[in-house]
C-alpha cells in the first residue's frame, strides 16, 4: 500500500510546530488531514495547503475515537501534553491508529509506557517524543549503550540557543512547579531544580551546566536500561542562581490560578523563532556513560536547531510508520528506528564517540 493511500492526521496543526510540520509534509508530497480545536484557523490553513480538515476538542475519548476511525496514524502536536496526551492516546488505541507526539514531558512518556500492553493488543505504536524532545538525546543514549554495554550511569545534554515557542514556554511553566527530576537506581525521583551543577563541553566549548527535568530521565531508561540518568543544559551563573531560588517558591506555581496567569502571559508574549533565526542556530548534543569500573564513553553530535529537527525528525518517523509494518507497543524513537535516526535527519552531522 502506498504511503499516500493511508490516511493520517496532524492534530494541533494550527499551532507553531504543527503548522511547520504540515507545510513540510506538503512539500514532501504527503497529504495529512489537519485537525484542531479552532475550526476557523484549521480550515484556513487546510484551504491554503489543499488538505482536508476536521475540528474537534479532546474532552471526550469516545468522540475523539470516532474522529480517528480509519486513520493509520495521528501526529499529535497540541500541548500541554500533560493534559492532552491521555485522551488522544486512548482514542488512538480505540481507533487502531499509531500515536506520535512532540512532547518532552516525563509524565507523558511514563503514561505511554503504562499503556504498552493496550498498545500491543490494539497492534498500534505509541511513540511520544518524535521531535527535538527526545530524538537526539535518545539516539545519543542508545549509541553510548552500544559503546559501553555495562554502563550504570548516563548523563545527557544539549546546547541550543533557539528561542521558545508559546507551547514550549507553557510546558516549561508546568515543569517548574514539579521541581527537578533524575533517575536513581531505576526510579524517577524529585530533586531540587539545578540539583547538579558541572562544567560540560557539549561540542561548542566547556560551559557551566545544570541538571534539568528533561524527558530522557524517562525515555533513556527504556532505551538503554541504564538505571541512573540525568540531563543537563548550559546555564550561566545567574540562571543557576535563579533556578536554585525557585526551589523556595516553586510550590506557588502549583496553584491553578498562577498557572493560568503565567500561561496566558506566555501565550501572548512568546513568539516562536522565524525561519531565518532557526537556520542560524545549530544544536550541540552530548552524552556521557560510565560503568562500575569508572570507564567513561562520551558521545557528541551536531544537529540543526530544535524546531527544524522536530519538523524533519517527526516526518521521518511518520514516513517510517506509513511505510513499515511495526509490532504494536510503546517505543522510544531510538528503539523504534535505531540509534542512527538522528544522524539521518537533514542538518545533522555524525556521531563522535570517545
Amino acid at each position: 500500500m502506498e504511503i499516500n493511500s493511508k490516511s493520517w492526521m496532524i492534530y494541533g496543526a494550527n499551532g507553531y510546530t504543527g503548522e511547520m510540520i504540515a507545510r513540510k509534509a506538503v512539500q514532501l508530497g504527503l497529504k495529512p488531514i489537519l485537525a484542531g480545536r479552532n475550526q476557523a484557523k484549521v480550515a484556513e490553513l487546510a484551504q491554503e495547503l489543499g488538505l482536508g480538515f476536521r475540528a474537534f476538542g479532546l474532552d471526550e475519548v469516545t468522540q475523539i475515537s470516532k474522529q480517528l476511525e480509519g486513520l493509520h496514524l495521528v501526529m499529535h502536536c497540541a500541548g500541554p501534553f500533560s493534559s492532552t496526551s491521555k485522551p488522544m492516546m486512548q482514542a488512538c488505541i480505540n481507533a487502531g491508529a499509531h500515536y506520535l507526539d512532540i512532547t518532552g514531558e516525563i509524565s507523558v512518556f511514563e503514561l505511554a509506557q503504562s499503556l504498552n500492553i493496550q498498545a500491543q493488543q490494539a497492534d498500534i505504536v505509541l511513540c511520544p517524543g518524535v521531535g527535538f524532545d527526545v530524538i537526539p538525546t535518545d539516539c545519543v543514549a542508545a549509541a553510548l549503550k552500544e559503546a559501553l554495554p555495562d554502563a550504570t550511569h548516563l548523563a545527557l545534554g544539549f546546547d541550543s540557543k533557539t528561542g521558545l515557542s508559546p507551547g514550549t514556554a507553557k510546558t516549561s511553566i508546568e515543569g517548574m512547579a514539579d521541581g527537578g527530576k533524575v533517575r536513581k537506581d531505576g526510579k524517577i525521583i524529585t530533586v531540587p531544580l539545578a540539583h547538579h551543577v558541572r562544567h560540560i563541553d557539549f561540542g561548542d566549548g566547556k560551559k557551566s551546566a545544570m541538571s534539568v527535568p528533561w524527558g530522557d530521565v524517562s525515555t533513556a531508561f527504556y532505551t538503554t536500561g541504564i538505571p541512573n540518568i540525568e540531563v543537563f543544559i548550559p546555564a550561566p551563573a545567574m540562571m543557576i542562581f535563579g533556578a536554585k531560588m525557585m526551589n523556595w517558591f516553586h510550590h506557588i506555581l502549583k496553584f491553578k490560578i498562577v498557572q493560568r496567569v503565567m500561561k496566558s502571559i506566555a501565550g501572548k508574549s512568546v513568539v516562536g523563532p522565524n525561519e531565518e533565526l532557526r537556520a542560524k542556530q545549530p544544536t550541540y548534543v552530548w552524552g556521557e556513560a560510565r560503568n562500575a569500573q569508572g570507564q567513561i564513553k562520551t558521545a557528541r553530535i551536531q544537529t540543526e536547531n530544535g524546531y527544524s529537527l522536530t519538523v524533519n525528525g517527526s516526518l521521518m518517523v511518520i514516513r517510517y510508520l506509513l511505510d513499515q509494518k511495526v509490532k504494536g507497543g510503546t517505543y522510544t524513537p531510538a528503539n523504534l528506528i535505531g540509534s542512527d535516526l538522528v544522524s539521518r535527519i537533514p542538518g545533522s552531522g555524525k556521531f563522535t564517540i570517545t
